[in-house]
């Protein structure tokens, strides 16, 4: 056996971290891929998980490429370092198109489903958060819809067609409107047939949900406005989604109106 000099050692060493490295980066590369549409995998409450696990996957697919490449050729370690992590990358997004999976890749994969888990816990999370920092409990039925209307525009702006029917934006607005006529009409002390008629009026409100209330319109107004400001929660989640996270909070300039037919003018 020859002597390894230690210039073909540092050379080793270079090689090794070269590997390291490239296959981290492509763990990184191809986490972004699958959290695409998803949420940020290194957002405020999923940043430390992403860390680990895009280092796991480095590190264990630089370690397979850089024993292959002793087998075979040191230069092919760093080419399959690069290329290693797409691999499992890969396999999780076929797995949710599989019916059944194998013993071995559920036992070797089990760390990465475990943590690639939580780790979309935490974007929902991320999501969540963003999303109730741009709406007040304390709007009431005229300043919700104006926020509905403000950021239904300037979602609309930024998403392609193709997203804004996927995220169903439209009828999203469409819902919040429809419910906060039947909210302000009640505010307004509105007669109960005249409450009827309204919810009767768009698939929106035409609902066995809203009809257990009738008989308590003070409870049918705080579940109209409920599902309102859910349905403004997920219209944001749809600007999140897409990336539009600088999407600017709502901030009322305008003194409150109560008056339903003032509401309905406004939009």
């Amino acid at each position: 056996m020859q002597p390894v000099s230690a210039a073909q050692e540092g050379l080793t060493m270079v090689e090794a971290g070269l590997t390291v490295a490239l296959a981290t980066v492509s763990a990184v590369g191809f986490l972004l891929l699958r959290c695409q549409g998803k949420g940020r995998p290194f957002g405020p409450a999923g940043r430390w998980l992403a860390i680990a696990i895009t280092i796991l996957t480095g590190c264990l697919s630089a370690a397979v490429a850089l024993v292959s490449g002793a087998v075979l050729n040191q230069y092919l370690a760093t080419v399959l370092g690069a290329v290693a992590p797409s691999g499992l990358w890969l396999g999780q997004m076929r797995a949710k198109d599989e019916d059944r999976r194998s013993l071995a890749r559920e036992a070797a994969t089990f760390w990465l489903v475990s943590l690639l888990a939580r780790l979309d816990q935490a974007m929902a999370e991320d999501q969540r958060l963003w999303c109730e920092k741009r709406v007040d409990d304390s709007w009431n039925v005229y300043e919700l819809s104006l926020a509905a209307h403000r950021y239904h525009e300037r979602i609309v702006e930024r998403l392609s067609p193709e997203e804004r029917r996927r995220e169903r934006v439209h009828a999203r607005l469409d819902a919040i409107e429809r419910r906060l006529d039947v909210a302000a009409l009640i505010e307004d002390g509105a007669a109960r047939s005249k409450v009827v008629t309204a919810l009767n009026g768009s698939r929106h409100t035409r609902l066995a949900r809203y009809e257990r209330y009738l008989n308590d319109l003070t409870r049918l107004h705080g579940v109209l406005r409920h599902d309102a400001e859910s349905d403004l929660l997920r219209l944001l989640a749809s600007a999140y989604r897409a990336g539009y996270r600088s999407l600017p909070g709502f901030v009322p300039s305008a003194p409150p109106v109560r008056n339903a037919e003032t509401v309905r003018r406004a939009r």
